[in-house]
């Protein structure tokens, strides 16, 4: 059986007949989303690794004790574990995630990209570095919504539902989000080629 043509539900159910593979599979598809957004929250590789470690290893312990549910899809359930867990460290930690310019990973590394040539990718780097600054100077709740939205790629539907907000106030505070960053580029004269 070849899984990589199986969708999340038949992969989940074949994993649950012993096939490692299936779950292989299941973590290739979904890994760069998950860990992008958990590294997008936290700021920091390793303990971005760490939770990305954790949130597999509840999923697995889920999936195994036959308390997941097939309502949703396996990547909007897999994000709000991954959320929920960001959530759970700064609750324990009691700080804001904060983007510094020694940051070893890089999201727009990671995402594929035309070839640009040297002049083009440079004004492309400094642009998503402003752009980046300004978006982690957004008050907390804009910010998650803008990161879930652009870097995790969620509709408005799947981020009210995992911050647990109506629809309406997802799409307000990302309304909220752009007002303010072009506010702070005109307050800054911020140039985004």
């Amino acid at each position: 059986m070849q899984v990589t043509q199986l969708n999340d539900q038949q992969l989940i159910a074949c994993y649950l007949e012993g096939n490692e593979r299936a779950f292989e599979e299941l973590l290739n598809r979904h890994q760069q989303k998950i860990y992008t957004s958990i590294y997008l929250f936290v700021k920091d590789q390793s303990l971005a690794e760490d939770i990305f470690q954790e949130v597999f290893i509840k999923i697995i312990d889920t999936l195994r004790r036959g308390k997941y549910n097939h309502e949703g899809k396996f990547l909007q359930w897999a994000m709000r574990i991954s959320y929920n867990m960001c959530v759970d460290y700064f609750r324990r930690t009691k700080r804001r995630p904060k983007v510094s310019p020694t940051d070893t990973f890089d999201i727009f590394d990671v995402l594929q990209t035309p070839d640009f040539n040297s002049e083009q990718t440079i004004i492309r780097s400094q642009t998503h570095d402003k752009v980046r600054h300004l978006v982690d100077m957004l008050p907390p709740e804009q910010r998650e919504v803008v990161i879930l939205r652009h870097y995790a790629d969620m509709s408005f539907k799947e981020i009210a539902k995992l911050t647990r907000v109506s629809i309406n106030t997802a799409l307000g505070r990302m309304r909220y989000a752009l007002i303010n960053i072009r506010k702070m580029v005109e307050e800054k004269e911020v140039i985004l080629q």
